[in-house]
């Protein structure tokens, strides 16, 4: 599956750094990284706070915009080598500039450069400034301004991740607001740990698309929802599986959400700390639930109509998947 064109709407940029290119410019820059990776080399965590922790300590050597820079040309290319065409990835100006606006421009400025080079070569890509739900509604309104004034051009969405049990959705009215008024699209992480209310919370800010949405699966009336309302699922498989949400893939709702009518698509969400890439998503898929060809191009086809960029790149990526 991996010689297949994908789109990966679910994507985290400081997620998606191997242990090696952390390793590397840890050494570059004399950062003790103890701790963050096992014997094997591999990044190390037992659970999800676990994660956190290591996900924060990794990605801690990334400083500066060109950091940033070489960490997208290093992402970018590897969804290329998967087959990747088009990809949203979720990027923070608190770790680009501690939520400065005029640093975040700089920020932006390297990796917008990248991204049009990047485009030029076949990986089409999209923003999706992210606000840090465990930092807090005030320091989140300080992304919500960053991203509503570089809306345009490379960043395109508004969302929200980390630690989805620390408060509610709704507490970041006013930042979803703000990405809305600019012509944002919204997408928020609900429904990996908090459960069906957690998903009910953040379409109350009005969003098109749920980063995991895959306890929905445990409320009937709320999937029935979702299919009625056209709500979008960001899922990923082998995130869940790798963090025990699900204890296996045969256990995975994605193939009962499908069913069910809501529309799902397939990412990767950290990929290295998870062990995974999309062609591994995608064997596993039809492995487990015989998926072929035909239905890897409707699910392809749902992320480009969901998709937060314009309609002129969503008709391109359409003949790709036609």
């Amino acid at each position: 599956m991996k010689g297949l064109k994908k789109t990966e709407l679910h994507l985290h940029l400081e997620g998606a750094a191997t242990p090696a290119f952390i390793r590397g410019l840890a050494a570059e820059k004399s950062v003790n990284l103890t701790g963050v990776f096992d014997e094997r080399g591999h990044y190390a965590y037992q659970d999800f706070n676990e994660f956190l922790s290591v996900y924060e300590a990794a990605t801690s050597v990334l400083k500066t915009p060109a950091d940033y820079a070489r960490l997208l040309q290093s992402v970018l290319e590897e969804c290329g080598e998967q087959g990747v065409i088009y990809a949203e990835l979720f990027v923070s100006p608190e770790f680009c500039g501690g939520g400065d606006l005029s640093a975040w421009r700089d920020y932006l400025g390297a990796m917008t450069e990248v991204a049009d080079k990047m485009r030029a070569e076949g990986v089409d890509s999209r923003a999706i400034v992210t606000l840090i739900r465990h930092f807090g509604p005030d320091r989140g309104r300080k992304t919500a301004i960053c991203a509503a004034e570089t809306a345009g051009d490379w960043v395109t969405g508004f969302g929200m991740g980390g630690a989805e049990l620390m408060g509610r959705a709704t507490d970041f009215a006013w930042s979803y607001d703000a990405a809305r008024e600019a012509g944002l699209g919204l997408t928020c992480h609900a429904g990996e740990w908090g459960g069906p209310a957690s998903i009910r919370d953040a379409l109350e800010l009005g969003i098109s698309r749920i980063g995991h949405g895959v306890q929905a699966i445990d409320d009937p009336a709320l999937v029935e929802e979702l299919a009625e309302r056209g709500i979008v699922l960001e899922i990923c498989p082998g995130s869940n599986v790798a963090l025990r949400v699900y204890p296996d893939w045969r256990s995975h709702p994605i193939a009962r959400l499908r069913d069910a009518g809501v529309k799902v698509t397939v990412s990767t969400d950290d990929p290295p700390f998870f062990h995974t890439t999309m062609g591994r998503e995608y064997d596993l898929l039809a492995q487990t639930f015989g998926w072929q060809e035909d239905d890897f191009r409707q699910i392809n086809l749902m992320a480009v109509d969901a998709a937060f960029c314009d309609d002129a790149t969503k008709n391109r990526l359409r003949k790709e998947f036609a």
